[in-house]
């Protein structure tokens, strides 16, 4: 990967030397990935390599993400890890990462979810809560206004909704168990309406969030969660 930066490289080594790093990096390369990393020349700078990647059996290409553009090119590690996702599960995957990073695909490679009255944006400090791959909630720094994002249909829509509390609830508890001091979470609103009056408030109360006068806020001391959701946290 360092010959791309290599003085005195040729073209080749370095279109070469990009997609691989792509490859690497994510895995599952689409032209919206050449877009999100400001690529010189963008996708079509890679894209031959790609290709050939893909002819001598290195890589595999095919339609592995929906809502994408068509050309995808992957490693075939990806491509089994995809399938392996396929087998039916009653665990939930929840995952909180940093919005800025760049396994957080959103703003990114993908939209951001349309949202009444603010933006959503990958800045420092605010975080994204992914539901077995999809965004489920966005939370910035120190704001007990939480955007949530949940399936339209049931039982999806429940489904996720639970996780998502108990997530919260158990990010709580591992604060408490790590040390952390006052550590706690208070929502005031769900997506500008009060947290007590939106559909999240029974999933909330459920998991162990208490109602109070500034909004829903769960604390220390409380019982262990229930079973079912396999939990996440990079870049706390």
């Amino acid at each position: 990967m360092e010959v791309a930066f290599e003085e005195g490289r040729s073209g080749t080594a370095w279109s070469h030397a990009i997609a691989q790093q792509l490859l690497q990096r994510y895995g599952v390369v689409f032209r919206e990935t050449a877009h999100a990393e400001g690529l010189p020349g963008g996708f079509s700078a890679v894209y031959d390599v790609m290709k050939a990647l893909e002819e001598s059996g290195k890589i595999r290409r095919g339609y592995f993400a929906a809502d994408l553009g068509a050309t995808q090119f992957a490693m075939p590690a990806a491509v089994d890890l995809l399938r392996s996702l396929r087998v039916g599960t009653d665990k939930v995957e929840v995952v909180q990462l940093a919005a800025t990073d760049p396994a957080n695909p959103y703003g990114a490679l993908l939209r951001w979810p349309a949202v009444v009255d603010t933006s959503l944006t990958r800045s420092v400090g605010a975080r994204v809560i992914l539901c077995d791959g999809a965004l489920v909630a966005y939370l910035r720094r120190g704001n007990p206004n939480v955007q949530v994002f949940l399936p339209e249909e049931e039982p999806a829509r429940g489904q996720a909704g639970r996780a998502l509390a108990e997530f919260l609830v158990g990010r709580v508890q591992r604060l408490n168990d790590a040390g952390a001091e006052r550590a706690g979470m208070l929502i005031a609103t769900v997506n500008g309406v009060l947290v007590a009056e939106h559909a999240m408030a029974r999933y909330l109360l459920d998991a162990g969030f208490q109602a109070g006068a500034m909004g829903f806020n769960v604390r220390r001391n409380l019982p262990p969660l229930p079973g079912g959701a396999r939990e996440v946290i990079a870049n706390a």
